[in-house]
């Protein structure tokens, strides 16, 4: 993302996680493509905004970004004396590639000082912050629901940040010091394999940097209690089966990380209920609809179903079995896009497994009546079939 995702959204770094996503709501609302049908400056944007969030509501990549003006992070960093070394790091241990010469540029070059971010599950969110871990949880919706988008209330268990201590785990919030063992800063220096130094976190203070002297009556030091939530989220029309949701700052809280800490993501992952007629591909719905041979002849008028109803659809006299007619537009609507998918009907002429001599006289006088004119397809097959 090129552009400032501060400037995006209209906030200043110092904004709270609370202010991000009010302000990301207000924007992303305003600029809506269903609120500005055909405004290519407004869908840009939307975009915009988009990333923006994107950015700031991830902590790893909104940390980058203050540091380094990047949400990738560093793509390389030299150390000072012109080789690469520099640190790197993984799972949010650092190494010090200095530390190997000649060996530490040929690793800090091959792999640009990052060797999985955060795959590890790291506590810390940027220098000094905890991250609560993320939630997972399962949404159900019906096809209907999947389509035209709805909302939906999930309950769940979290961590939240104890009152009584505003999260320190401390009693009264101030029986607090720094860590002896890593001097307060949260991380400790340590001689690994082949001399490599790696900073990792501390142990003692499980990174934070601080000790309690005496833990908080409430949470018994945790800094967090476990409670149930309701939270209502807004399902946007058009998302698909076996996608996910990820709601920023309403997972669990940072475990002691006091007023600071900075709280995980709630992650809902999205389970459509299969329609019992439409097949959706991407954005697009088949519907096989039969019809029986004299409709077919004849042309008739059939109900069939949408996403949000039902329609008529006109069958034309002489209908061939195969036939597809395309409605466009009367799929689903497209993923926080402008515009919906099509609805593509395919037609079978369905032939009666019993007909009574009435019926079959008639059906007989009709094929006495007709000529290899009348059937192109067939007379086709029968001019190849010679020739062989």
């Amino acid at each position: 993302m090129s552009k400032n995702p501060y400037e995006s959204l209209g906030v200043s770094k110092t904004a709270t996680e609370a202010d991000i996503k009010s302000a990301y709501r207000k924007m992303a609302k305003k600029y809506h493509p269903d609120q500005n049908p055909g405004d290519k400056a407004a869908e840009a944007k939307f975009k915009e905004v988009n990333s923006a969030y994107e950015v700031l509501s991830d902590p790893g990549k909104k940390a980058n970004y203050d540091r380094f003006g990047s949400a990738d992070g560093p793509q390389f960093r030299g150390r000072p004396g012109g080789g690469a070394g520099g640190f790197g790091n993984m799972g949010g241990m650092q190494f010090d590639f200095g530390d190997l010469g000649d060996l530490g540029d040929f690793i800090f070059n091959s792999f640009g000082g990052n060797f999985g971010g955060d795959m590890f599950g790291g506590a810390r969110a940027g220098r000094g912050k905890m991250r609560g871990s993320d939630i997972h949880a399962t949404v159900p919706l019906s096809f209907k629901e999947s389509c035209l988008g709805c909302q939906k209330t999930v309950t769940y268990s979290r961590m939240e940040r104890c009152s009584d201590c505003n999260g320190t785990g401390a009693r009264g919030g101030t029986d607090v010091e720094s860590c002896s063992y890593c001097a307060g800063s949260g991380r400790v220096r340590n001689r690994g394999f082949g001399g490599l130094s790696m900073v990792t976190p501390c142990s003692a203070c499980n990174g934070s940097g601080k000790q309690i002297k005496n833990k908080c009556g409430g949470c018994g030091g945790k800094g967090a209690v476990k409670r149930t939530v309701s939270y209502q989220v807004d399902i946007p029309a058009g998302i698909a089966d076996g996608q996910t949701l990820n709601i920023a700052g309403e997972g669990d809280c940072a475990m002691s990380g006091g007023p600071d800490g900075m709280s995980g993501a709630l992650m809902l992952n999205v389970r459509v209920t299969p329609h019992s007629l439409f097949v959706r591909e991407d954005f697009d719905l088949y519907l096989d609809l039969p019809i029986t041979f004299t409709q077919a002849i004849l042309g008739c008028t059939v109900k069939i179903p949408t996403v949000d109803g039902t329609m008529d659809l006109v069958i034309a006299p002489y209908t061939q079995n195969g036939t597809r007619h395309i409605l466009r537009g009367k799929g689903v609507k497209r993923l926080r896009q402008i515009g919906s998918g099509d609805l593509i009907v395919k037609i079978f002429v369905e032939i009666p497994k019993n007909l009574d001599r009435r019926a079959v006289d008639a059906v007989k006088a009709m094929s006495a009546a007709q000529n290899d004119g009348d059937f192109p397809k067939r007379r086709n097959y029968r001019e190849r079939l010679e020739k062989l």
